[in-house]
This record gives structure tokens, sequence and C-alpha cells, in this order.
């Protein structure tokens, strides 16, 4: 429904054809039209009945004008209700650097259909205010009171009549006008004072360093303050923040409780952290975590998470951590852990992964029971007017999506923030659903302190000069309210001032003193990386019961035959030990680590089933399309086994998945793409988090990644996985880069990621033609008896005279050892490189010494040669065995592969011919 609809004199045939079909069918009318005769209908009711007119006046005994004259004033009356509810926001004053009041046509009284004379008659309200009786001037004061005060509501685009009727409740009766007791405005004017002393310290203190200041948005604090007290009241536990740069470290001195002298001492010139367990990251990229409790002694733990400069990645991570710290409480009403987001209004609106995050929101398998965010709107982005920075008219309409309530309100009345933070508190525990304040407020300096906004916003911050301080402002208000006295408030600057002062003199003494970056931070520290074997073997007995029990259908369930027959073919190859493939391998090792106790997560698009239908980990009934998981069906006492078909994201998946590992360790989390290349997708977030979170902030992660790579011809975008960035990014231990060949390997993979002491993620550079080649597959005994191997030694040749080793990874070992096979080759050795980082130099260097006549040493790969392990790896083989291996695969190339299957295999062919003639 247009909004000129409502606004325009009414449109008598348009109102009756959209009445007659909202009767009879209301679907097929937009939110805005049922909405309107929601009240219309109820209006409708009340003139009906000759005894409760809305004008006190006998129907019955006026002229059938007069009746409908009556009856048209009072269906626009319901249309002024609605027109308030749903377009007041528009000429709200939440614009703190805006002097004038905005104005609205749609909203004066001749374009809503009255006159100056109308004003003192009484209509009755629909459901406003559960139906009562006013003059039109009360209505339309009590109206701009409650939508168009300092607090503009976006709601009516929520399609859910229960949601928008318990905001109407919320905020109605009277007129969103907050209501606090004196000690609840003592706390709110004491953390906003508190949060404008801290940052005019720093600045005094430390001129022109870079802090990104929260000046001009202090009232977040006061927010953030409001939602922990409130946590009792609404049974919540534990809080899961994540912000960007602006403001965090008022948030981790003021709200979070980091000593003031750790932070005093981060900003010293002659600052070197102690880097022992990392590199360390800038001291507004830090998280952190405490417990605080709230005045009635409730204790919530606060999480913080670390973040990059990347705005808005940290959003995914934050979900997921939530979404474990809930599996952990066992808080599956997802009620007692809260997530809470902290937004910029350029990013918010500019970042894709904003979208992708709203869009989990409610599905299944991510959802954390509703989000609340906080927008700190500064009305710019760096240097960006928000006119050049969105097309829509708010930066937080990409909430809409998910039809979440929207508060804009003014920064500068605190009181107006807080109420709309607890109404929106609220709102998530009673829906389970996202919500979002979008506080208008101002940034007092540039894009940090060293910059010079007024070369780019000269009137924009001319304005903001003029700006008072918040707290000081609010103080005023109420001193003259006579709620405070100017000696209360000279109290409340004075205490915290000397905490300040005493801080940074201790910080001052101390400053010549090396300290661990991660001391107050939410860092873990864990034994070094080594190559030491672990026992993953797997009694038969108990392979042969899960091996059983996936091809074990209930009875009365009708699985698809071909799947069934699929799974009975699995069974019988290992009963028989004819060969046991990738996806029993695989299914076998999920199964195991749930009997033991260790809990499997698995995420990603159409994962339930896998790309190449190699995985069948749910059974849909062909009649009922009920579920069936056998893996959850294993025994009694196992662990848990969750799969989850995603969205189709890349960025916000694996963002939740990496945040789901750092907080639950204890379950083998695995993300995997539908096709290797589409992981660039989610760059940032492995370059910024997983390939450099334990360096950079300390914190650990064994999440594993599938990512299908390997050459069958498919085209450019369906190859590679990218196998060279990954290995681009090694360094420090920081990952595991692994390209493994065999079923077994992988199970074995799988379960030593879950054994060992340390946590490091692994990257797998998983199959796709190997999923059924003939001969990729392994006998019970290498499950039962074997452990994984990084590197692969050859048990087909005579180490004591072969003359040439090939030195490979992955699916092109097939083709190798098929070529040798087809064309009687003897004196060739085809060594695999299972795990390519951390490299194994030592077993590397052990191997190549068994060959004493190897004189040729080469190095074989499907990709091109700017592409894939070859920069990586010949510089270490060449260290291990004492001379540069000689290069045989496809040339160097700008796109990852052919999109030709003919090239392709006539590429391959000379690949492998050139690798046994050199």
């Amino acid at each position: 429904m247009n909004h000129s609809t409502i606004a325009n004199r009414w449109n008598a045939d348009l109102i009756d054809e959209n009445y007659d079909l909202w009767r009879t069918s209301p679907e097929k009318l937009d939110a805005e039209w049922r909405a309107f005769f929601e009240g219309f209908e109820l209006a409708s009711e009340e003139l009906s009945d000759p005894s409760a007119t809305s004008t006190g006046t006998d129907i019955a005994n006026v002229s059938p004008t007069q009746a409908d004259s009556d009856a048209t004033r009072q269906a626009r009356a319901i249309g002024l209700i609605y027109a308030y509810r749903s377009i007041g926001h528009t000429i709200a004053a939440f614009n703190p650097l805006t002097k004038e009041a905005p104005t609205n046509p749609r909203l004066t009284l001749e374009r809503l259909g009255f006159e100056e004379s109308d004003l003192e008659r009484v209509f009755h309200t629909g459901n406003y205010l559960g139906g009562t009786e006013m003059t039109l001037r009360e209505l339309i004061e009590r109206l701009e009171k409650t939508y168009c005060h300092t607090i503009g509501a976006e709601y009516i685009h929520i399609q859910e009549t229960p949601k928008r009727r318990w905001i109407q409740a919320r905020i109605e009766p009277e007129c969103f006008i907050p209501r606090f007791t004196k000690e609840e405005k003592h706390r709110i004017l004491s953390t906003i004072m508190q949060a404008e002393d801290f940052e005019n310290f720093l600045q005094t203190r430390y001129v022109g360093q870079k802090r990104f200041s929260l000046e001009g948005g202090e009232t977040l604090i006061a927010c953030l303050e409001s939602v922990l007290e409130r946590c009792s009241k609404n049974g919540v536990d534990e809080i899961v923040m994540g912000m960007a740069h602006r403001g965090r470290l008022n948030v981790l001195a003021n709200f979070l409780g980091k000593s003031f002298d750790y932070i005093f001492r981060e900003f010293s010139e002659n600052y070197v952290p102690d880097t022992i367990y990392g590199d360390g990251d800038v001291k507004y990229h830090l998280g952190f975590e405490t417990s605080r409790k709230t005045t009635d002694g409730h204790e919530v733990e606060i999480r913080l998470a670390a973040n990059p400069s990347h705005l808005e990645a940290v959003n995914p991570v934050v979900e997921g951590k939530a979404r474990a710290r809930q599996r952990i409480r066992e808080d599956l009403d997802r009620k007692r852990v809260l997530p809470i987001l902290i937004h910029g209004d350029a990013a918010i609106a500019g970042q894709g992964i904003v979208a992708e995050v709203f869009n989990f929101s409610q599905l299944k398998g991510y959802r954390t029971g509703g989000t609340i965010h906080f927008v700190i709107n500064n009305q710019i982005g760096f240097t960006t007017d928000p006119s050049e920075a969105r097309s829509s008219r708010y930066c937080t309409d990409v909430a809409k999506i998910v039809e979440a309530p929207i508060f804009h309100v003014n920064g500068n009345d605190p009181l107006a923030v807080v109420a709309a933070v607890e109404a929106a508190f609220d709102y998530r525990q009673t829906f389970g659903c996202d919500v979002v304040i979008d506080m208008y407020c101002w940034r007092k300096h540039g894009h940090n302190e060293a910059d010079e906004p007024a070369f780019t916003q000269p009137i924009l911050y001319k304005t903001i000069s003029e700006m008072p301080l918040i707290g000081r402002a609010f103080a005023q208000r109420l001193i003259a309210s006579g709620e405070f006295t100017e000696e209360e408030v000279k109290a409340i600057e004075t205490d915290y001032h000397k905490k300040l002062e005493v801080a940074f003199e201790t910080a001052k003494a101390r400053e010549d003193e090396s300290i661990d970056p991660f001391a107050e931070s939410n860092a873990k520290k864990q034994p070094p990386y080594n190559f030491k074997g672990f026992d993953t073997r797997v009694p038969k007995e108990q392979l042969e019961m899960i091996a059983e029990q996936l091809a074990n259908v209930p009875e009365g369930f009708h699985a698809n035959k071909k799947i069934v027959r699929q799974l009975n073919t699995k069974l019988k190859a290992f009963k028989e030990n004819t060969g046991i493939d990738w996806g029993m391998g695989e299914a076998l090792a999920f199964g195991s680590l749930l009997i033991d106790g260790t809990p499997v997560r698995l995420s990603g698009q159409d994962c339930e089933r896998g790309t190449f239908s190699h995985r069948h980990s749910v059974l849909y009934d062909n009649q009922t399309r009920e579920r069936y998981v056998p893996l959850l069906d294993l025994q009694e006492g196992q662990a848990q086994f969750c799969v989850h078909n995603s969205l189709l994201s890349e960025a916000a998946v694996l963002g939740f998945d990496y945040g789901y590992s750092l907080d639950y360790p204890q379950m083998l989390c695995i993300w995997e793409a539908q096709f290797g290349d589409f992981v660039n997708g989610a760059q940032v977030i492995i370059d910024q988090f997983i390939t450099c979170s334990e360096s950079k902030w300390g914190r650990l992660s064994g999440l594993v990644m599938l990512l299908p790579h390997g050459y069958e011809g498919q085209g450019p975008e369906h190859s590679s996985a990218r196998l060279e960035r990954f290995l681009q990014a090694c360094a420090e231990n920081n990952i595991q880069v692994c390209n493994v060949t065999t079923p077994a390997q992988y199970f074995h993979l799988l379960r030593r990621q879950m054994k060992r002491e340390f946590k490091k993620p692994l990257i797998i550079m998983s199959p796709k033609s190997l999923l059924r080649h003939k001969d990729c597959v392994s006998r019970v005994e290498n499950f039962t008896d074997n452990e994984f191997w990084s590197i692969l030694d050859d048990e087909t040749v005579s180490r004591k005279t072969a003359k040439r080793i090939i030195f490979c990874s992955g699916k092109v070992s097939y083709d190798l050892t098929s070529h040798r096979q087809e064309h009687k080759i003897k004196d060739t050795a085809i060594i695999r490189i299972e795990q390519l980082y951390p490299l194994n130099t030592d077993l590397l260097e052990r191997i190549a010494a068994n060959y004493p006549k190897a004189k040729s040493f080469v190095w074989c790969q499907e990709e091109p040669k700017n592409m894939g392990a070859w920069s990586f790896i010949a510089p270490r083989l060449m260290e291990s065995i004492g001379q540069l291996p000689i290069y045989a695969g496809r040339k160097e190339s700008a796109s990852p592969a052919v999109g030709s299957l003919a090239m392709h295999r006539h590429e391959q062919k000379k690949l492998i011919e050139k690798a046994f003639s050199l």
C-alpha cells in the first residue's frame, strides 16, 4: 500500500474494493492495508451500535447523508491513527543535529481529510488504547507525543499482528514517555558523565593519539548498563557482544571493567608488549571477558569478541559464539544468552554481511533467539555523507528483511534512548526476534582523533562544534526539575575523575615495563604444535555397529530406494572388506566421535546430502518428508550430531561456525563449501579471523573447513579451492592445510583434530571425483590399526633401485599411479604429501633418504604454476632433499582452469607424462 493512499483524501472506490478483498482473502493485501482494516473494522462495529455512536448522535434519527458523513469521518480518524503509527517517525525529532522539526505533508489535517473545525469532534479510537473516545485534538496530541517526539518507532512493516499489538501496548498508553526512578536516573547520568570524562581524560593526556572516541555517543554506555540491569528481570545470564572501533575503549573501561591503568599503559610511547604468545593487535580490536553483578545481585557474564578493522565482519562470529554459549548452558529457549551487536551507520547500510546475518537469524541451525542491534548513528562514514552512502531513507532499513522493529531515537535524550532499549530488550525476550535501536548522535572528531573532518564536512562540523556535552545538558535538566542538586552532579564527576588520575599515575610509573598484550583480554594459551602420533584407531566391532546403523532404516519409514540400495552396498563393502569409500569413512569418523562423547556440527550449503550426493546424513520419508538422522540413533548416551543446510552465504556462515568453534572447542565443528572456490566469498573471515586469531588475540579455534578441490574439467569456477591462498597465509603453525588421498586418512585426520591437546583450524582440500573412484577406498584394518600419516611413502616400488621421486598431493596421485601402471614404470616412486602445513620436514627427509639412487626429483600438481602448492613447497623440498625439484604441472594462468573438457584432458595428460619424463 503506497503511503500516499493513506495520506490523501480517501478514494472511496479503492477502499471499498480493498475492504471486500480483506474480508474474503486478507492474505492478498499487503501488510499496511491489512493493518488499516483491522482498526477500521472495530470502528465500524461501534458505529453499527445505535447506543454507542462516536458523536453521541442516534444514527437512526439523522439523514442518510449525515450518517454517511459521520462514518466517513470515523474512518478517517482510524486512518489518521494508522498514518501516525506508520509514518509518524518521519516527523520525529530524533536527530540532535537538526534544529527545525521535520515535516511531512501527508500528516497534515488537510491531507488526512479533516478541517480545523473537526478538532473538537469526538471519535472512537478503534484498536488504539483498547478502544475509547476522545476529541480529534487530543488524539493527535497523544499520537504526536508517542510517535513524533524524540523516538520514532518503525514497526508497521511487521506482518504478525501480535508483535504489532505488543509494541502498541508498550508505547501508546503512556505515549512512550520515559518513567524512571531517581536511582535509575542517577545511574543513567553517572554512566554518561563518566563516559564523557573518560574521553576527555584521554584527549588531554594523549593528544592526537588514535582511540576512536565515543564523544557525541556516550549515551551508549547508559544503554549497556540498562541492559545489564534488566538481565535479572529478563532471565539473562550472559551477554555476547560485538562492535567495531568507535567507543570500544570506553565500553572496555566503563562497561566491561578493563582496568584504567592497563588501558593508559597501552597509550604510552614506550609501550612494548611482551609478544611471546603472539603478535597482538591495536588496543581497540582486543576482546574481553568479565562477570558483573546487577544491583539486585544477579550475576551476568559478558563476552566482547575480538575483531579486525573489517566493519561488521565480527557479526556472524558473535552469533556463533552466542549459539555455542546457549548450547553449553542448555539454553534451548535461547533466552539466557543475549547477543548484542553495535554498528556504525555507514557500516550497517554498506556491508553485505549484515544482510546475511539478518537472513540467518531465524534459521534453525543459526538462530540465537534474537539480537539487539544498536546503531551509533554518526550521520557520517569516515568523510562520506549519508546521501552518498545509501539509497534507503534510514541506515537500518536492511533490518526490515526480517521485520525487525526499529526505534530511531535522539542520543541527546538519554531517558528516551534507555526507554527504547528496555522496550527492545523485552521485545527480544518475548518473541525471540531481532530488534534495532538507531541512536542518532554525532562524532566530535574525524574518523580518528588525528583526522580533520571539516575538510569535507564544514557545515556539519560547525554544527557539531556547538553541541553541548550530553551528560552536562542532561544534568542541567535534572537540576532544573529539582530532582538533583548541583552538589550531587559534582560528586559524580569528582569521584570518577579521581579514579582516572590514580590509574594514570600508576600507569606512568610502570610504563617502561613490558606487558603481555593478552593479559586483560579473553586470550587463551596452548602447547606448541607437534607431530606426535595420536591413537585414533577404533575397534572393528564398534565400526561395524556404526556401519549397520547407518544402513538401518526404521520400520514404516519410506526412504528413497536408491539411497537404501547405496547404504546397503556400503555396509556390504564393510562386512566383506572390499573397500570403504570416502563418504563411509567420514560417517565412521563422525559416528566413532559421537560414541566417544564428542559432538559434531556440520554446516554449509546443501551439506545434509553433500553437493555430490556422497553423504546422506539425513533421510527423508518419501510420503511425509519426515526426517531421520541415522547418526543420532547409534546408542544411548552418545553425543549430539547436528547437520544444517545453510543459507546461500559463505562469509556469514563461515563466520558463524568459526565463532561457534571458539566457545565450544569440545565439538568437531565443520563448515563445508559447496564448491571449494566458493570459499573466496568468505575471504575476510579467513584472512582476519581463521588464519591469525591465535596470533593477534590468543583466540583458539579447531574449526574444520571442507573445500572440494580437484581438476575434473568442470571449468575455472569448479576446480580450485585456491590452495595457494591458504598456504601463503601459513606461518607460526597457525593453521593446518591437508590434501588427503584415502578415506582412512580422512577418518584419522578428523579424529586427530579432536584428540590432540591443542587447537588449530584445519583446512581440507576434499575431493570430488575421488568420492567414487574405484581405487580411492580403504580396508577395514586401515581404520582399526593405523593413524594419520602426514606424508605417505610409496609401498609399491623398490626403494633401493628407484631413480625418480615424484612428490605430489591430492587427487593427481591417482592419475600418476594409473600412468605408472599402464606404462609398467618400475623406477619411479610417488610420495604423497597429505599435510602440506605444518610440513613434517623430519619425516620428509627420512623418506627421501630411503631412496639412495634417486637423482630426479619432481613436484607434480594439477593447478597452474602460479597456483597450487608449487611456490610454497619448492623451497621446502629443496631444503629437505638438497636440490630444487623439477616442476610438472600446468603453465602459469590468470584463470584457475580452462573451460573446455577436451582441453582439460589434454593438459592433464601432458602434465602426467611430463612428471615421468623429466
